[in-house]
């Protein structure tokens, strides 16, 4: 199961001291995680909860103050492990001056790739990214979402077994984000394991296997996506006419009515049990059962909840 393990982060703690007086403020909080070999894994949160300082103490731009960080079995900042990993940052910086192919083969040079396949890596890359339009054009002309492309075709470049990706699709318009989650699904697709956060939670629930929310520093929620969703209770929107205003009483106490009329009755039921509970009285009560619809959690109201809590 461990050779499964490409990135295991245990007990990460990281304490700042910043102004004056040196206040203290924990960024990271005694968090664990892990992500397998060829998963898509999100990492959630709002602003201000640790999400990139627990990505920097990975790649060790900085470093933490305690925990245990392990990059495909060996200790984080192994040189041997750092070849495997590409990095996105949330602001990519470049050169604004350099155009996307001399910044492409400067990264590559940077990593130690030879000089004919940074030529032809930067090529495939440009093409994938879609910047073909662009690349004649110097960097610092780019749009925010060009920017992000950019960043994208770097950390992409050496073909890295590794993907860290710091909110990746932050400035892309849909059309952008659509082909930038079909890149992330091409690299799980080759096998590929890819760490990424995003406040964008319709992606995130699209693309991953496995996420953690994580709140003030702390690990809130963790777990596969579909299991979080599921667990968070069956609730079924239920559709009946020829519902008498007695039924409808009756009705009100067992479930959330969501719209009556004349004849007509929709509410809401939370659990099995009270589904068929209202199934049983409409049907001793005459009325006649349309629809009946099962209401599916989103990741987003499930990451309000637990913001919530």
């Amino acid at each position: 199961m461990s050779e499964d393990l490409v990135l295991e982060v245990e007990g990460l703690r990281k304490t700042f001291h910043i102004g004056f007086f040196r206040k203290r403020v924990e960024a990271v909080r005694r968090a664990s995680f892990s992500v397998r070999r060829g998963e898509i894994f999100g990492l959630l949160g709002p602003n201000g909860a640790g999400k990139t300082t627990t990505i920097k103490s990975i790649l060790r731009l900085i470093f933490p103050s305690e925990g245990e960080i392990r990059i495909f079995g060996r200790p984080a900042g192994d040189r041997e492990a750092a070849k495997r990993i590409g990095y996105m940052p949330e602001n990519p910086y470049v050169y604004q001056y350099l155009k996307p192919l001399e910044f492409l083969d400067l990264c590559g040079r940077l990593v130690g790739m030879p000089l004919d396949d940074r030529r032809h890596r930067s090529e495939v890359m440009i093409d994938k990214v879609g910047l073909r339009h662009a690349v004649d054009r110097p960097i610092g002309k780019f749009s925010k979402g060009m920017m992000q492309r950019i960043g994208l075709a770097q950390a992409l470049l050496h073909d890295p077994e590794l993907l860290i990706l710091d909110e990746p699709m932050s400035g892309l318009d849909p059309i952008g984000r659509k082909e930038v989650r079909d890149v992330l699904l091409e690299q799980r697709a080759r096998g590929k394991t890819l760490l990424f956060t995003s406040h964008i939670l319709s992606d995130v629930e699209l693309l991953c296997d496995r996420v953690v929310i994580m709140q003030r520093g702390e690990i809130t929620s963790e777990g596969n996506v579909h299991d979080l969703l599921e667990s968070t209770g069956h609730r079924v929107e239920i559709r009946l006419s020829g519902a008498s205003k007695t039924l409808r009483d009756s009705l009100a106490s067992r479930s959330a009515i969501v719209e009556a009329g004349d004849g007509y009755l929709t509410l809401r039921a939370e659990g099995q049990q009270a589904v068929d509970e209202i199934l049983r009285i409409s049907s001793a009560a005459g009325a006649r059962l349309d629809a009946m619809i099962p209401e599916r959690q989103t990741l987003e109201s499930l990451f309000l909840q637990d913001a919530g809590r």
